[in-house]
């Protein structure tokens, strides 16, 4: 084909929160996974590792109606979350690109096709999973990889000259963007070596590496949106318990309300520490242990997409969790004392009756 100037492929990642937990011991029988490999590409010592490794699943490959042909693999992640990989093989131009990246990240192209593959391999690890969901929150991203640019050997030659082809490519848009619109995509960019380049958005990144090079990095978007997923499950989590709690605090009704007060507080303490735990188990499932590039990598990403923002929810949503139980718990106590100063009158008063009246015959 003429004019063939790029060489790459384009990986469509779909997260979907399945369940509270999947045990990732019981899954290599059901499914014959192995642990994916925690090697990065730099040659300082490997200090970045999870702490428990998700399990790969490969899978035959899988087509779009409209003929593509996309490699697939299923990873499964230890807090509930499954993400299937899908990865076309590019070679074409950069209006080709932009076109095929503009219709795939901006309509719903993948929704069916991964959505029942999902629910076509999850039949098989049913065992595997713990108190599964029947509604499951969601995440798309796209990333566009190309190891190969005619003419071009740097990332900043490639910034130079087709930054307003990438900040497309990112924002999935086939309508060349505004200036400032432009320099505000390619902010988001980052090298290690004079021949790589990743430019992170909120549903899509760029990467300009080896294959090889690229793997880690397309690994770290996938668990950086898997993150974004389970932060979104805690948000809700903590908004529904809220509305709850709010509404038994504003009934306000009856003698025995404050005395109530110890029962919803249990709750809502059970709520946090289970939430508490859940998200210290999320942010700490991935190490950075003296491999700054890519603890920078993750916070670019995160920070883009979105992970940072609702981490913020979550961590406010519990302060204001912590609040209201501590006000609960107070309000019980005022009422308990209340009581308790109550049959200290009543004993009083009855004592006081006997010693003026004498005792009944």
């Amino acid at each position: 084909m003429a004019n063939v100037n790029l060489q790459g492929s384009i990986v469509v990642l779909s997260l979907y929160d399945i369940a509270e937990e999947i045990k990732l011991s019981d899954l290599p029988p059901l499914i014959g996974g192995t642990r994916i490999s925690s090697a990065f590409k730099h040659p300082a010592p490997e200090h970045v590792r999870f702490e428990r490794p998700p399990v790969m699943e490969p899978l035959a490959p899988l087509s779009l109606a409209t003929g593509e042909r996309f490699e697939a693999t299923l990873q499964y992640y230890d807090y509930g979350v499954v993400s299937l990989l899908l990865r076309f093989a590019f070679s074409g131009t950069w209006d080709e690109l932009k076109q095929l990246a503009g219709s795939w990240i901006s309509g719903t192209t993948f929704d069916d096709l991964c959505r029942n593959t999902i629910r076509e391999e999850l039949q098989r690890i049913s065992a595997a999973l713990v108190k599964p969901y029947s509604d499951w929150l969601s995440e798309d991203y796209y990333v566009i990889h190309l190891h190969s640019v005619a003419g071009i050997t740097t990332g900043a030659e490639l910034l130079q000259q087709y930054g307003n082809e990438i900040s497309q490519i990112v924002r999935g848009d086939v309508t060349p963007l505004a200036v400032q619109e432009r320099a505000e995509v390619l902010q988001g960019c980052m090298s290690y070596y004079q021949n790589d380049l990743i430019v992170a958005g909120w549903n899509a990144a760029f990467l300009f590496d080896t294959p090889a090079g690229a793997e880690p990095t397309i690994r770290l978007l996938e668990y950086a949106n898997s993150q974004l997923l389970q932060f979104r499950h805690y948000d809700d989590m903590l908004t529904r318990e809220l509305e709850r709690v709010y509404d038994f605090v504003e009934s306000r009704k009856g003698l025995l309300y404050g005395w109530r007060m110890r029962s919803g507080a249990a709750g809502l303490r059970t709520m946090l520490l289970d939430v508490s735990e859940l998200t210290e188990r999320t942010s700490n499932a991935l190490k950075f242990v003296g491999d700054m590039f890519f603890a920078r990598v993750y916070k670019l990403c995160a920070v883009k997409i979105g992970v940072t923002n609702y981490q913020a929810l979550v961590q406010e949503k519990l302060r204001t969790a912590d609040e209201l139980y501590d006000f609960m718990i107070e309000q019980f106590h005022q009422s308990r004392g209340f009581l308790l100063e109550f049959i200290v009158v009543l004993i009083l008063m009855i004592e006081l009756f006997f010693l003026f009246h004498g005792k009944p015959a």
